[in-house]
């Protein structure tokens, strides 16, 4: 783990390079989520209302939180009506 700090201490990644590790979390936790939203209930819309409705929220500029509870709140109307 040491081996990269000590390899890049004082010098500075090309900006493409930078860019592109910004993006890495972003891209390993989408991979990690979406293929469970198609397997969250037998009920194939629970997912991808959900997801729907997070990244609506999201998308939208919402906090975490609000993105979290909004999807749950719409999840709860929906699994109501349905």
């Amino acid at each position: 783990r040491m081996v990269p700090f000590i390899m890049f201490r004082g010098k500075e990644l090309p900006a493409f390079l930078q860019g592109v590790l910004k993006n890495v979390p972003y891209a390993t936790l989408g991979a990690l989520i979406f293929p469970a939203v198609f397997y969250i209930q037998e009920d194939i819309w629970y997912g991808v209302i959900g997801a729907g409705a997070a990244f609506i929220a999201a998308f939208l500029g919402a906090n975490v939180i609000v993105v979290v509870m909004g999807s749950i709140a719409v999840l709860s109307a929906y699994s109501l009506f349905f």
